[in-house]
């Protein structure tokens, strides 16, 4: 018979080990999920993300460092270096390298001491999210007290500061409407670029921005180990940069500073052409400014400086201006090409004529008598040309001025760039509702009302009656010179009116209005004075001419904003130019 208290045990015992068993396979299964779970993460971060996460352990330990190309540099017609490029110090940041709240408190840091404001800093890192493993250029042109600040605080994980090439302009403002400047890549400079690495440097104005694909060159960069703390481990590589394409320009470093040195930074501009090339030789707009101040961070007290001037970045040789009695240039051949004037004609002036009830003055207020083309341009009469205007009519002027180059001569691309107009009675009704009038007419006729030119569409008209009758194309660039899109038009003029129209320009020189220039210090040259009526201010200062005489290679046009006569302000500015041209020492300023 069987022991009733052992058959218990044994089925205890059984009960016991099934439920160890069960707890085994429990645990097996469990252990094999977990297993099979991170087999196949494993295998889905080697297989499937194994090249995006081998790019991620290599960004925490490998930096990529952008080496600034040097930009070519620029010279003038002779070889002169008038931008060049110079060693400089910039700071970056590294955004992975701290937390967004890290970078809280570091840019308060760096504000403090590189008088950068802190949201100035934190706004460069959003941009990237702070994300990015390319550093950001917080600072550029870093000076050498601000250096020895930043190596005396002491290491800020994520700073560095790089030596790299900035642009330098020796000759400070000099021609700076037309040279430009340079800044950090915007947004829109990024979506139409987008392999330009972070803080790339591009054009911003005049030269500088319409050859920026020339000068610029290509970027390279540095691959560095580094360790946890960002401390540089050695080179794992280096892409060399590629420098610019050095850039020849047509200006003239010794015309361009007698210009500007004439000029004074006054309100006005001067404009040096070549009479058979088109090349420009001198574009001068006053006031300027100096572009170094754009190769560093401008503080709030030299932008205030600068702004405190009257529109100093507006480039004036190309604003619109009333050209005055210079523009009985284009009245008088506009007349001798009418068919009802010959270059013999002659015509009755008077000291006044009453046009529509409103008496018209001569200039001087008083009558020269019956005279002809050459006399009228030595006198600056302006009853002669009242009758020119009244009898071929406005629309004949307009014509005239479009082929002389009024509203029709390239800005060359450079920035603020304008056009004269010439306004005809359609234009007029169009343009301001009303109805033309014969005085309308008669203003036209000796560059006022609503006339306007450009200085530089000035120096092409004089250029064309210098050069023969041949209408240039002004150009910046020494290459365009012989292009064959960029040689002279000719406009056809008839041998005695263009000769007629030289000598009353001589005329101007050796015994009228502009007989200060004929004081044997230069060569004889030819031109035009002109006075232009600015309401409730002084009137505005102008003067055209070429020269020598007998073998015309310059052209100029001065305009002076309210400086009264011509020959008081614009023609003492073109005298000093002259002098630089034929080599004669300048005028030494009064004390």
């Amino acid at each position: 018979m069987a022991n009733p208290s052992f058959s218990s045990t044994n089925s205890w015992v059984s009960k016991a080990r099934s439920q160890r068993s069960f707890r085994a396979v429990i645990l097996f299964m469990l252990a094999a999920s977990v297993m099979s779970v991170c087999g196949f993460r494993l295998a889905y971060l080697q297989l499937v993300e194994g090249k995006h996460n081998r790019e991620l352990a290599d960004q925490n330990r490998i930096r990529s460092i952008s080496i600034v190309a040097d930009r070519g540099n620029i010279i003038d017609r002779k070889g002169k270096a008038i931008v060049v490029n110079r060693l400089s110090r910039s700071v970056y940041l590294y955004p992975r390298e701290q937390s967004k709240d890290q970078w809280q408190v570091s840019a308060q840091r760096i504000s403090e001491l590189l008088d950068i404001p802190k949201e100035e800093i934190i706004k460069k890192l959003e941009e990237v999210e702070y994300k990015s493993v390319s550093p950001v250029r917080i600072l550029r042109g870093l000076d050498e007290k601000k250096y020895t600040a930043l190596f005396e605080l002491g290491q800020i994980r994520g700073l560095e500061v790089q030596a790299e090439s900035t642009r330098q302009y020796p000759y400070g403002s000099l021609a700076a409407h037309v040279l430009g400047y340079i800044g950090e890549a915007t947004k829109e400079d990024f979506k139409a670029n987008p392999q330009f690495p972070n803080g790339m440097l591009v054009g911003q104005m005049g030269i500088e921005r319409i050859q920026d694909a020339t000068l610029r060159g290509t970027w390279g960069r540095r691959l560095i180990e580094v360790d946890a703390s960002g401390k540089e481990l050695k080179m794992l590589g280096v892409q060399q940069p590629v420098a610019g394409s050095p850039l020849q320009v047509t200006l003239d470093v010794q015309l361009q500073q007698a210009a500007e040195k004439a000029l004074g930074n006054r309100r006005g501009a001067v404009v040096v052409l070549d009479v058979k090339t088109g090349a420009v030789r001198v574009m001068a707009s006053g006031p300027t400014f100096d572009p170094n101040i754009f190769t560093r961070k401008i503080s709030q007290k030299t932008w205030d400086a600068l702004q405190s001037q009257d529109h100093p970045f507006l480039n004036r040789t190309l604003q619109g201006y009333p050209p005055g009695s210079t523009f009985k240039i284009v009245t008088a051949m506009a007349a001798m090409k009418s068919g009802d004037f010959s270059a013999s004609s002659m015509l009755p002036t008077f000291s006044a004529m009453n046009i529509g009830g409103t008496y018209f003055h001569e200039h001087g207020d008083a009558s020269y008598g019956t005279i002809g083309f050459r006399e009228a341009l030595a006198v600056s009469s302006n009853t002669f040309f009242y009758q020119l205007g009244m009898k071929i009519g406005p629309e004949a002027i307009s014509d005239w001025g479009g082929r002389f180059g009024v509203g029709t001569t390239s800005t060359m691309g450079l920035d603020g760039g304008g056009h004269g107009m010439i306004p005809t009675p359609k234009q007029k009704e169009q343009q301001f509702k009303e109805p033309w009038y014969v005085g309308d007419t008669v203003s036209t006729s000796i560059g006022q009302g609503m006339v306007q030119m450009t200085p530089l569409e000035m120096a092409v008209m004089v250029s064309t009656i210098a050069n023969g009758g041949k209408r240039i194309k002004p150009h910046l660039l020494a290459s365009q010179t012989y292009q064959p899109n960029m040689q002279p038009e000719s406009l056809d003029f008839e041998p005695s009116a263009l000769k007629v129209l030289q000598e009353g320009l001589t005329a101007v020189v050796q015994e009228g209005t502009a007989r200060s220039l004929n004081d044997g210090s230069i060569p004889l040259t030819a031109g035009k004075t002109g006075t232009a009526e600015v309401q409730g201010q002084e009137d505005n200062s102008l003067y055209v001419g070429y020269g020598p005489v007998n073998n015309p290679q310059i052209a100029i046009a001065v305009v002076v904003e309210n400086g009264g006569y011509g020959a008081t302000a614009a023609v003492p500015i073109a005298h000093e130019v002259y002098k630089a041209f034929f080599g004669v020492k300048p005028t030494p300023k009064a004390e």
